[in-house]
């Protein structure tokens, strides 16, 4: 398959950046899943999918909340009702689901090259994140393994916790670049590091 080159390697500068007189406030970097793949249920059709889900990408979604371990390279979550991504290190997952799921049951959208994974973790990340999104990051309102959808501005983004203090977004390919260069600035107050 082919390479697929980064959205941002223009404005990517590895090091440190920004305020760091109490410490990294936040550490910044770009993951890359060889799937990123949108389920979506019909109406009555959701524990259909979420078996799907866990019979071809091996993960439980506990109501549909989200599956997949800190460090995993793999990961689902519902973002909203009756829709789910899935993300893995594989490639051509989206082919495995096509052959999973039924027409009868719901879709299945490959955004693998359509989306751009960007992960924040550190003691910041929430309150960086919350510069951005009306979204209650606490652990009690968003835990791990948990997924929202929302926007910034014009820029659409899905919102996985992978971690106690790390996030995993999602935003298309055509906005990354802008996106990228947005949650640096922000970043730059608490300290931040690309790597």
């Amino acid at each position: 398959m082919v390479e697929q080159e980064s959205p941002l390697k223009l404005v990517w500068k590895p090091g440190s950046h920004g305020n760091f007189s109490g410490g990294v406030g936040v550490y910044l970097s770009e993951t890359m899943p060889g799937s990123i793949v949108q389920l979506a249920a019909w109406p009555g059709e959701e524990k259909a999918i979420i078996a799907a889900i866990r019979k071809v990408a091996g993960l439980t979604l506990p109501d549909g909340a989200g599956g997949g371990a800190p460090g995993d390279a793999k990961a689902a979550f519902g973002f909203a009702p009756g829709k789910f991504l899935v993300v893995d290190e594989k490639e051509r997952l989206a082919e495995a689901f096509i052959k999973a799921v039924d027409i009868s049951l719901g879709t299945v959208t490959d955004l693998s090259h359509g989306r751009t994974a960007i992960r924040i973790a550190g003691p910041k990340a929430e309150w960086v994140l919350a510069k951005f999104f009306a979204i209650d990051f606490s652990q009690t309102a968003f835990p791990v393994g948990a997924g929202r959808s929302t926007v910034h501005h014009d820029i659409f983004a899905q919102i996985q916790r992978t971690a106690p203090t790390q996030f995993d977004l999602y935003v298309f390919r055509s906005f990354a670049r802008s996106f990228w260069t947005a949650l640096c600035h922000a970043s730059e107050e608490v300290g931040y590091e690309v790597r």
